[in-house]
């Protein structure tokens, strides 16, 4: 779950989370607290919302900020915080209410939760957003079915072209009168495990009717589950979401290390918009909240404007201390017809060999695959290897474009300006610590460029010594 809180001049952006505060797996969950200024560097504070007895849990949920204390507890203040969460027990779950007057770091827990209880003990993880037609707050909540969790209900631009250079500027926004409907799996998801899925629609402030029955997939890998949209994000703007970077097949047993004191990861923080593309009607794109605050250097550490049937080989073992890199890349002019070639990348460790691959096969569909089978760090019979989708070229521009952030132990690709992404765990046995970008094959006439940059660590200061951290979603 997460909040915007403005503070005069100065945005403060708060990510409650749930966390186990006394070990590296699930369990006695707390609301952690951090605090970011640009979305990368996180501030580690107090636990916000504590169990009250032996095996309660403060499960998912959300918060908004009471701007009209329409909830009577702010009477002096105009920037309370409302959380609305799931309080587990052994034998039933309720949502219940706590708020704070100093803008999310402690809460009191209201005196007569819970506010909803219907003697379920599935039945959890509440979505608040208000709806201004009807000046009222509503709230979405998972019941009955046991492998759906998070649900999210949230406003979202629509885009007019998402083949241009830069779709998220605002004069490309056609309309702001569609909603999103995720919600997250676990089990059932096509590669095994949890993901999750969306429904573009309208909603009438107490009905939501998505435009047809189709599942579309957040993500094409395996690593993005229950991600959260943040509050206060203007309707009309591309909504930003974070979500945990892991799988409920294998999420408990990953590789972390001694000094580490921690075992999950997040994504990227993402902007959310939504197109209509070919073939696929409605999709959500989602691309990199802006990564400048991560770079090691203004300009570009390698690049190449000429890689058609040639590569580019960077070790940058020696210049990003991080092992955290992000490169563009992008295929032009494109035959409409019988185009070839392959345009692939490897990151690749120069100590033992292993290494993580993707790429494009221009023919047909124009698939795209990624794979995280040389990797030698984790063995695990549910931790998929090989993943692809299939893309087409855009007739407007016959052009492919490719954005991968890659740290330590996660990779996330951006496909065609986000519209379709997939994020990966990995866990090597070696650093990895070259590039490799090449393409061969193609068609003549056929462009490729790229340009890479180092990032620093995306980071969380002053964290606690043991912590399982993950965004407000538990089962």
């Amino acid at each position: 779950m997460l909040v915007t809180l403005k503070y005069g001049t100065t945005d403060s952006i708060d990510r409650h989370c749930s966390d186990n505060p006394t070990d590296i797996v699930a369990g006695n969950q707390h609301w952690g607290h951090t605090t970011s200024r640009d979305l990368y560097h996180w501030q580690n504070q107090p636990i916000a919302i504590y169990p009250g007895a032996e095996g309660e849990g403060i499960f998912s949920g959300s918060a908004v900020i009471d701007v009209n204390n329409t909830s009577g507890f702010f009477p002096n203040q105009t920037n309370g915080v409302v959380a609305l969460y799931t309080l587990h027990t052994p034998t039933e779950e309720t949502q219940d209410v706590a708020y704070s007057t100093d803008g999310g770091y402690t809460f009191t827990k209201y005196a007569n939760n819970p506010v909803i209880s219907i003697n379920s003990t599935q039945f959890r993880d509440p979505k608040v957003i208000w709806y201004p037609a009807t000046q009222r707050w509503v709230m979405v909540v998972a019941y009955a079915q046991e492998f759906y969790e998070c649900p999210n209900l949230v406003p979202i631009p629509m885009l007019s072209n998402v083949s241009i250079e830069n779709p998220l500027h605002p004069s490309n926004i056609a309309s702001t009168d569609m909603y999103l409907m995720q919600i997250s799996i676990n089990p059932g998801a096509p590669l095994g495990g949890s993901v999750a899925q969306y429904f573009p629609g309208v909603f009438n402030g107490t009905h939501f009717a998505p435009v047809d029955q189709a599942a579309r997939l957040n993500d094409f890998g395996k690593d993005n589950y229950a991600g959260q949209f943040f509050y206060g994000v203007p309707s009309t703007s591309p909504q930003i979401s974070i979500a945990w970077a892991s799988n409920w097949q294998y999420s408990q047993v990953v590789p972390t290390g001694e000094l580490e004191g921690f075992r999950s990861a997040m994504t990227l923080p993402r902007y959310n918009v939504l197109a209509n593309i070919t073939r696929g009607d409605y999709a959500l794109v989602s691309l990199p909240y802006d990564l400048s605050p991560l770079y090691t250097t203004p300009t570009s550490i390698a690049n190449s404007s000429s890689l058609a049937n040639s590569s580019l080989l960077y070790d940058y073992s020696t210049t990003v201390p991080s092992g955290a890199l992000t490169f563009n890349m992008t295929i032009a002019s494109i035959p409409s017809t019988n185009a070839t070639g392959t345009a692939n990348f490897t990151f690749l460790s120069s100590v033992t060999g292993e290494s993580i691959r993707g790429g494009f096969y221009l023919g047909g569909d124009a698939p795209f695959f990624l794979n995280r089978g040389y990797i030698r760090g984790f063995d695990n019979p549910f931790f998929t290897d090989k993943f692809s989708v299939n893309n087409l070229v855009s007739k407007d521009t016959q052009t492919f474009r490719l954005q991968v952030v890659i740290d330590r132990s996660i990779i996330e690709v951006f496909i065609e300006n986000g519209i379709r992404s997939a994020t990966n765990t990995f866990f090597a046995e070696g650093e990895l610590d070259t590039l490799i970008i090449s393409s061969a094959g193609l068609s003549p006439g056929v462009q490729v460029s790229a340009d890479v940059y180092g990032l620093e660590r995306y980071v969380v200061i002053q964290l606690a010594q043991v912590r399982s951290f993950r965004m407000l979603t538990w089962m």
